[in-house]
């Protein structure tokens, strides 16, 4: 994979492998938080869960247009929260390069919903939905 301009972290587990990344590559790091928590300007995509609706953000400054960028996050199941992850990136007018998990739960989806970007996970166990 080539080096990324930002990695984009999914609250608050995806922080835990976003940071070092971003430390490892020497880019920024750029937290995707839960509506209300970041201060300042920022983008918001909604998203739907299984019981209803939440909302996600980023800092309006966060990322360049025309970056390649990583979204890490610990666990891909149904796809939901990452995919509106590459909406908040799209907003800004970056690139999503790869979609990073610890952990994907096959057979909810998620993997698809992300499609077209590559998804790559560390270990993966099927689940039945």
């Amino acid at each position: 994979m080539a080096k990324p301009d930002a990695v984009v972290a999914i609250e608050s587990r995806g922080f835990i492998f976003g940071a070092p990344l971003a430390q490892h590559w020497h880019v920024p790091f750029v937290p995707a938080r839960k509506f209300g928590k970041l201060p300042g300007r920022t983008v918001r995509q909604v998203y739907s869960l299984e019981y209803g609706e939440d909302a996600l953000e980023l800092h309006a400054d966060s990322l360049r247009p025309g970056w390649q960028v990583v979204v890490v996050d610990d666990l891909l199941a149904t796809g939901g929260t990452a995919a509106a992850t590459v909406g908040l990136v799209q907003q800004l007018g970056a690139r999503v390069s790869a979609a990073l998990f610890a952990v994907e739960l096959t057979g909810l989806g998620g993997r698809q919903k992300l499609a077209p970007t590559p998804v790559e996970a560390l270990m993966a166990f099927a689940v039945k939905e």
